[in-house]
């Protein structure tokens, strides 16, 4: 008599049909964006509501880790922004390192594209800022409207999906990571003491380990949680912003599967046939079936080059955990108390709009342009000028970074608030132009 499996309960059938809608919910991109944009609201509505002082008091509560003496001890918020922010950073870095290995910026000429644009993205909004604020207690903004919110301008172009080509995603990216990076070595060398060189070499010593251990073959996520923390803790100590720690792995994070001895699909089907022999022999003892599952997971995880699989794992978690959560902790700014009749008030808000908003798109297109036409560059493959245009406009949301140069760069607290209302400001006109943009020129290439 044959063996009859017995019929699945109801209640599984439905929940497996619930939690396959809901994955391929989540991967459609524009849902993270809006998400994002829901998120945004709320922070800004609860931070100028009557309950602000509670939002404040929430992402000011310590969070502590200790180990015996030692105790590490920071706020919520900075969790969120220095340590959360470094997973979002990873998933960056790993779309980069296979757009540099296999994609749009493979080519020396398309690589070094957005590294010219997003210096002409610093300069311009520098000089914009400058002709506006010349006197010396305002001037020292000059560096706010340098710097573009990575998170906010990827979520604010999730919201125009797969209209827009994926290397234009990809020049957005490999952009502001090096606009971010500018913005560090600005505060670096303006706004602080300096790099300390004791933190780059612990952060080097992370990178060593993390090379050492691809070099004897190790192939689990986890094991790289050390030497990622001391790479993290590393670039905490030098003074740069610990978070670009995600960027570095990224990037050497290697992007083929690692050599073994036998293929992986030999693995696969060697395990299989050992527990397709157990079940043929009604072995129950789960020890004899712990070795050909061990390979078959093992087969499993070989099939994609890590840098695939780690970012398809993380992209969930990222896309409706962490982005939402930090733009919750960050756009909750407080408008009120900005009073415009105060001269200085006016210069420094007025000159971080106009950096923002006309600076940095002229900046990123203008040196794109002159790179392109001097035959330093070439555009990367799908991308236009309308899609140069569409970068340079969402380059302009500034947000998270622009507000912390601000709270470095002004003591006067009608100044800081001046900045941080130029910067929403901004940041809104900047999304909301691009996203204009982003519909108008998808709508032509369809009529086209």
């Amino acid at each position: 008599m044959s063996y009859q499996r017995p019929p699945v309960p109801r209640v599984q059938v439905l929940a497996g049909r619930a939690f396959e809608t809901v994955h391929r919910f989540i991967h459609i991109e524009a849902v993270s964006g809006i998400a994002l944009l829901i998120a945004s609201a709320a922070a800004l509505i609860w931070a100028n509501s009557p309950f602000a002082a509670g939002y404040e008091a929430l992402w000011h509560t310590p969070l502590s880790i200790g180990l015996g003496d030692f105790v590490f001890s920071r706020s919520l918020h900075y969790w969120l922004n220095d340590a959360l922010m470094t997973v979002f950073f990873l998933v960056v870095g790993m779309e980069i390192r296979r757009e540099i290995h296999e994609g749009s910026l493979a080519d020396l000429r398309q690589a070094a594209l957005p590294v010219i644009a997003a210096l002409g993205g610093v300069a311009a909004p520098t000089l914009f800022y400058l002709a506006i604020n010349g006197q010396e207690l305002t001037r020292r903004g000059w560096a706010v409207p340098t710097a573009t919110d990575i998170a906010f301008a990827v979520g604010v172009l999730a919201l125009l999906g797969r209209s827009i080509p994926r290397n234009v995603r990809i020049f957005l990216l490999a952009l502001a990571i090096i606009d971010d990076i500018v913005a560090v070595l600005i505060i670096a060398l303006f706004y602080s003491g300096g790099l300390d060189f004791k933190g780059l070499f612990i952060a080097a010593a992370g990178i060593l380990a993390v090379f050492a251990l691809q070099a004897i073959g190790v192939a689990s996520a986890y094991a790289y949680t050390l030497p990622g923390a001391l790479l993290w803790f590393g670039l905490l100590w030098s003074g740069a912003h610990p978070a670009l720690a995600g960027v570095v792995l990224g990037l050497i994070t290697p992007v083929v599967p690692r050599r073994a001895e036998e293929q992986p699909l030999e693995t696969a089907t060697r395990a299989l046939d050992d527990l397709r022999g157990l079940a043929a022999q009604r072995v129950a003892d789960p020890h004899r079936k712990a070795r050909p599952l061990r390979s078959l997971r093992k087969a499993q995880r070989e099939l994609l080059p890590p840098v695939t699989r780690v970012q398809m794992a993380l992209h969930p978690w990222v896309a409706f955990g962490i982005l939402p959560l930090f733009a919750f902790a960050n756009a909750g700014v407080n408008i009120s108390g900005i009073d415009l009749s105060i001269a200085d008030v006016r210069q420094v808000t007025v000159g971080v709009i106009a950096a923002l908003v006309v600076g940095k798109p002229l900046g990123v297109i203008g040196a794109s342009w002159l790179a392109v036409r001097s035959g330093i560059c070439r555009l990367p493959t799908a991308v236009t000028w309308s899609g140069i245009c569409l970068v340079g406009l969402l380059a302009g949301i500034g947000f998270t970074m622009s507000i912390f140069i601000a709270a470095l760069a002004f003591n006067d607290p009608h100044l800081l608030n001046a900045a941080k209302a130029g910067v929403l400001v901004a940041s809104s006109v900047a999304g909301i132009a691009g996203l204009t943009w982003g519909k108008f020129t998808a709508r032509s290439s369809e009529n086209d």
